[in-house]
């Protein structure tokens, strides 16, 4: 970026006297859970997955993995994955990103953990710890959701929570039976 910018009449000329660099934004990895229970599941998640390139470098993707619904039971099987995305998009600006592809994909918050088209969650966003009205990293629920824990572990058995201090592998440990998760 070039400072100085003298006016003369009508007409403005640049002076190329100081070279001043545009500040760098830092690069973050955040790790993402999609799912999608309603039509072509996994077209949606790899559509879905696609679309977030516009949001940064996706660096890894897991396995799709076919999951039983937790809390609202009588609602279809989910498709779920993991997805590690570098982006240099500040996590609210991320979430924002987020909830513009889910409404792009004809997302609807009709019914409380009901049926989705594209949900998508911030798990981790590097070792950040946040928690406001509109977001809450790491994700609250993550650790007690073997549906987001299977896929996690795949691409990052060694990612800690930032808060627990254990790895994605070792919640996964210590999850209780239950929660029936079908790799693809």
């Amino acid at each position: 970026m070039f400072k100085s910018l003298t006016a003369k009449g009508n007409s403005a000329s640049v002076h190329f006297s100081k070279w001043q660099p545009m500040p760098q934004r830092t690069t973050n990895l955040a790790h993402l859970s999609l799912g999608s229970n309603i039509g072509d599941r996994e077209a949606q998640l790899r559509k879905g997955i696609a679309r977030l390139e516009t949001s940064g470098k996706i660096t890894a993707v897991s396995s799709f993995y076919e999951t039983e619904p937790v809390e609202f039971t009588q609602q279809a099987l989910f498709l779920n994955c993991a997805v590690a995305l570098e982006t240099s998009l500040a996590p609210k600006e991320l979430m924002s990103r987020l909830l513009e592809i889910e409404r792009e994909f004809g997302r609807e918050r009709v019914q409380k953990k009901g049926p989705r088209t594209m949900d998508i969650d911030i798990l981790l966003f590097g070792n950040l710890v946040m928690s406001s009205p509109e977001l809450t990293i790491p994700h609250p629920a993550m650790a007690k959701r073997r549906f987001v824990l299977e896929p996690l572990a795949e691409i990052a058995p060694e990612v800690m929570h930032p808060v627990s201090q254990k790895t994605a592998r070792q919640l996964l440990a210590d999850l209780p039976p239950g929660q029936n998760v079908w790799k693809l």
